[in-house]
């Protein structure tokens, strides 16, 4: 008789089939209740045994359900290499970045057909004022270009290693010496070494198991950063170049469990910067390169609930009789939750400074805050997409809603701001000239919002001739559909107005038109004349971009070739609002194929929902094989995540986390309430803690879905988050709550995380419509341990709903590494989601 700890036996026996049958039915986990009591609350916790991964009953499960899971999806073989053919045969695999410039060299990525990694590469300078990139073949061999060197061949460093992550390179000023890191584990610890860029031989010491490392401009200091039990970067240790490890001096620790930890260089490289920080607090101590083994001191101490940072730089010959006037630029939402910009004339008096302190160039909406009644009275009660407007503004900023700042950078010739409106990023530019008189004539600065350049001829151009209809679109006429099916969710009942642009009488869009994220990237010197800028959207592949705010000429760098008959002018994209059950507005964004008709479509849709990260629009080539099949791509840009500032995040998180799932399933809802989308083809995916927003909106509205991809999903969440021992759990708490110590917290998790009210049984009545489950996690995952989606694997299966999982055994948090392991993993996902759909 089988053993019954052998799980693949197990299964054989409790479903009475045959040995050669074994693998068409999933593995039946062991039942072993474990209880966990908090606040008068106590759990049977069937799986809890689970959580020793290393044990043999686990690797014996894992093994079992991952050939249960490929047994499964053995007929999506097919598929998944047309798919896998199709992403290929549109990349050019052989291929080059744009050089950028650091110190004497020229810096850029080489990629080759057939290799899993990149190979980095640079050429040095031709002088002083040379700011051209070089012109190099992407098709010559690395190294074959005159005075070409290869700095580092991950391809040949990775040789051996089925998983390898490169953790962060740092080189000194004259370009000899490089420290860099790897993992080799998927458990994001990494080992630094240093190399002679000269020799190509390495010194001796090993920084092994740390966090992150910088090098000092003389490469003669390394400071790092090292972790403790629980994968926190807890302490910062200096080490002397050259010196056994076992010599080196800690500098600083961090004991506050909250606060996470790293070193680095100031943009200027003038001091070393420490920057530690919670979720909701920061704090920046520095210490004089010069002075390495001198002690590191607070800009601004920190305080409760504030986040900060700063930055150094100056006004050229701004001064009396034409000396430079020194800065410190001070973002930070000590006064507005929002954040600010503050710019201090360091003339005034030496540090210490305080948060406030200075001119004031930017502040973001204090609307719907928690602390926006600290600003303007009422503001906390406001609807977060009310505009906002500051007399202290840029003109650019005036009348914005969801109004947050998000950064300012200083170089010689240009100021960037990065900021946030409408649910879109931004970018306004200036030169540092106007800058410097805007400041000292004490008015606001005088930016130019930067917009990405419109594709000629293109659907988003006015009077392009490219018409928008029903003859172009489908048997329904988008933007008519779009009014038609969501007026009701517009502005104030508000019909939709909008022109091209798509702003709606009040401003605040119904449809929006052009979809897009852009940032200022690429721009690592400060001497630099010109500002790089990066853009892309759902339709249009990444560009790179250099801009000179002084003559306004923008130079097109290099925009991500796409091989084939791709044509942007074939794909649709639109971004709409609903209303959530609570009245708030969501903006949805949706894009298909050109001549697909808007009518009930196979719908693949994603989200993510907390942290304040924000899912921006980019360009995918894996997507184009579902566009192109008739599949309606849709991003709803929940609560939880930054994308109308602070206050998006705020009402998404802790005592409010219900708001993101419940506006996922809204938005869902509406598109297929609305006749766009067929519940019975509805694909959901989410990662992390999309993960967990994934197991959520299963259990909350499981008839909305036909599928669900859960990618290391955080399904749960309280039995984690109640354990201080496990990595994240305590600096986790200022982003969920505390329910190990808050019996309110412990009830609101308990009341939506996925594990606990996921189906037990056949009985449970979800299970009848509940959708199909896909999992895909890391054993070496430190962030969402193995042990959640397997318990949560283990219950949904007991209970009869239909799950499959792929368990990488040598890999972490972020998956495989390799581009083409990459790309045949995303080309499985997306056949598993296709026949999902019905539309393999």
């Amino acid at each position: 008789m089988p053993s019954p700890d052998n799980p693949a036996a197990h299964a054989t026996v409790e479903h009475g089939v045959s040995s050669q049958d074994a693998a068409s039915v999933p593995p039946i986990a062991r039942r072993k209740p474990a209880a966990r009591t908090h606040h008068g609350d106590t759990f049977l916790d069937p799986y809890a045994w689970m959580k020793d991964k290393d044990s043999a009953e686990v690797r014996d499960y894992v093994a079992a359900q991952n050939a249960y899971g490929e047994q499964r999806t053995a007929a999506l073989g097919p598929l998944r290499d047309t798919l896998f053919n199709e992403l290929t045969s549109r990349i050019q695999q052989t291929d080059m970045s744009v050089p950028t410039r650091m110190d004497g060299y020229w810096y850029f990525t080489r990629t080759r057909e057939g290799s899993q990694y990149a190979v980095q590469c640079r050429l040095p300078i031709r002088g002083e004022d040379d700011w051209t990139p070089p012109e190099i073949d992407p098709l010559s061999e690395p190294g074959s270009m005159p005075g070409e060197q290869v700095v580092f061949d991950t391809n040949r460093e990775a040789e051996g290693h089925d998983f390898f992550q490169v953790g962060g390179m740092d080189l000194s000023r004259d370009g000899r010496w490089m420290l860099y890191g790897v993992d080799t584990r998927g458990d994001e610890r990494y080992d630094f070494r240093i190399r002679d860029l000269q020799s190509g031989t390495e010194l001796p010491e090993v920084l092994e198991g740390i966090a992150g490392a910088c090098i000092t401009p003389d490469a003669r200091w390394v400071f790092y950063t090292v972790l403790d039990d629980a994968w926190r970067p807890c302490a910062v240790r200096r080490h002397r170049v050259g010196t056994p490890v076992s010599a080196d001096v800690e500098v600083f620790r961090e004991h506050d469990e909250r606060f996470w930890l790293g070193v680095g260089l100031s943009f200027d490289e003038r001091n070393i910067v420490i920057g530690t920080g919670s979720k909701t607090t920061t704090e920046v101590l520095m210490l004089p390169a010069e002075t390495p083994e001198g002690e590191f001191r607070a800009f601004i101490p920190r305080e409760p609930d504030i986040e900060y940072d700063v930055s150094f730089a100056r006004f050229e010959d701004a001064g009396e009789d034409g000396a430079d006037i020194p800065l410190a630029v001070v973002y930070h939402n000590a006064f507005n939750p929002n954040f600010e910009i503050d710019v201090i004339d360091m003339r005034l008096h030496e540090p210490p400074y305080r948060l406030g302190e200075g001119v004031c160039i930017a502040q973001g909406s204090p609307y719907g805050c928690e602390q926006g009644d600290r600003v303007e009275p009422g503001a906390s009660a406001k609807p977060i997409g009310t505009a906002y407007r500051n007399p202290a503004n840029p003109a650019i900023l005036q009348g914005a809603r969801g109004l947050g700042i998000e950064g300012i950078a200083l170089h010689r010739h240009y100021v960037a701001l990065s900021y946030r409106a409408d649910g879109m990023t931004h970018l306004g530019v200036m030169t540092k000239r106007d800058a410097a008189e805007d400041f000292l004539a004490g008015r606001p600065w005088r930016f130019r919002e930067l917009l990405p350049p419109a594709l000629e001829g293109d659907w988003d151009v006015p009077d392009s001739g490219v018409a928008d209809s029903a003859e172009n679109s489908g048997s329904l006429d988008s933007d008519t559909c779009f009014t038609g099916c969501f007026t009701q969710h517009g502005p104030s009942g508000a019909s939709d107005t909008s022109g091209p642009s798509g702003s709606s009488a009040d401003g605040l869009p119904d449809v929006t038109r052009r979809l897009y994220t852009i940032a200022a990237g690429g721009n690592p010197t400060y001497e630099a004349p010109r500002m790089r800028y990066t853009f892309s959207g759902y339709t249009r592949p990444g560009e790179l971009h250099e801009f000179d705010p002084a003559t306004g000429e923008d130079l097109l760098l290099k925009r991500a070739r796409v091989l084939g008959d791709f044509d942007p002018r074939n794909y649709l994209e639109r971004r709409m609002w609903i209303t959530a059950r609570d009245g708030e507005r969501i903006p949805v964004s949706l894009v298909w194929r050109r001549g697909v008709a808007l009518d009930h479509l196979p719908m693949f849709v994603t989200g993510y929902g907390a942290y304040e990260i924000s899912s921006d629009p980019g360009f995918s080539v894996a997507r184009l094989s579902m566009l192109d099949r008739g599949v309606l791509y849709a991003v709803p840009h929940i609560r939880g995540g930054g994308e109308m500032g602070r206050a998006w995040y705020e009402q998404g998180r802790r005592l409010a986390k219900r708001h993101s799932f419940e506006d996922f399933v809204d938005a869902v809802a509406a598109l297929q309430d609305a006749g766009l989308a067929d519940p019975e083809r509805t694909v959901a995916v989410g990662g992390s803690a999309g993960g967990l927003l994934m197991g959520a909106v299963a259990n909350l509205a499981p008839e909305c879905f036909a599928g669900i991809e859960a990618d290391v999903p955080f399904v749960d969440a309280l039995t984690s988050i109640l354990d201080p021992s496990l990595p994240l759990t305590v600096t986790e708490w200022d982003e969920w709550g505390d329910p190990l110590h808050d019996p309110e917290v412990y009830r609101y998790m308990k009341s939506y995380t996925p594990y606990e009210n996921a189906p037990e049984s056949p009985d449970d009545p979800r299970v009848a419509r509940f959708p199909k489950i896909l999992i895909t996690t890391s054993m070496n995952d430190t962030r969402v341990l193995v042990v959640e989606p397997l318990k949560w694997m283990a219950r949904l299966q007991a209970a009869g709903v239909d799950v499959i999982a792929k368990i990488e055994v040598e890999a972490g948090h972020g998956g495989t590494t390799g581009r083409y392991k990459q790309w045949k993993e995303v080309s499985f996902e997306n056949a598993w989601c296709l026949r999902t759909m019905g539309v393999a």
